[in-house]
């Protein structure tokens, strides 16, 4: 489990073979798990300076691995007793979205970004939603697919988000507790209704 607070941006030193070699501050341990870019990954080897994890065939296929180079987001995963801010994410990664769009507005900046038809049942406006790996939240729903972020300074500073242009792919995590009540409200058998819906979410 995540909260999407980053804890830095590590630099890619090499990404080949399927394998991805970081260098970063943090050091983990063998078997660990790290999202990267939003997505969970384990580390498999960990060297002064740095440490390296595998790619699945999964986590190729449904991840913008164009974005592994340079700088990315890294985020271990939780450990009891840590604070929680941000919201719950499994780094497990819903899609690929891209920015159509880029708008200074004040001190802050709004990010729209296009996506898959499939998942957009999950997003709603104000609610949680993990764009490579940093928690936000939607601040609106366009039309064909495209949802607003709206950035705040502090956010632009901490992330990567400051050199991203329109273009740019991304990894998108839903709202897991938007998946599952989805899930259970087409499970006929299990007959859940909306006060049920409202208890669940009142223990969140």
């Amino acid at each position: 489990m995540f909260t999407g607070l980053i804890r830095e941006c590590a630099r890619t030193l090499s990404y080949k073979e399927n394998i991805l070699w970081l260098s970063a501050q943090y050091r983990p341990n063998v078997g660990d798990s790290i999202a990267v870019n939003g997505a969970c990954l384990t580390v498999i080897e960990a060297k002064a300076g740095g440490f390296k994890v595998e790619l699945s065939v999964e986590s190729r296929k449904n991840l913008a691995t164009e974005n592994f180079k340079g700088l990315v987001h890294i985020e271990p995963a939780m450990v009891i007793g840590d604070r929680i801010d941000g919201h719950f994410l499994q780094g497990h990664i819903d899609a690929v979205g891209e920015i159509t769009n880029i708008q200074k507005d004040e001190n802050a900046v709004n990010f729209f970004i296009k996506t898959q038809k499939d998942i957009m049942k999950f997003i709603s406006a104000k609610g949680s939603i993990a764009i490579d790996g940093v928690s936000l939240t939607v601040n609106d729903i366009g039309e064909n697919e495209t949802f607003k972020l709206t950035i705040i300074s502090h956010t632009m500073r901490q992330t990567l988000f400051s050199a991203y242009k329109v273009g740019r792919r991304v990894n998108i995590e839903t709202d897991m507790i938007a998946r599952y009540l989805f899930a259970l409200m087409q499970n006929k058998e299990n007959g859940l209704k909306w006060s049920d819906v409202d208890r669940i979410t009142a223990l969140y």
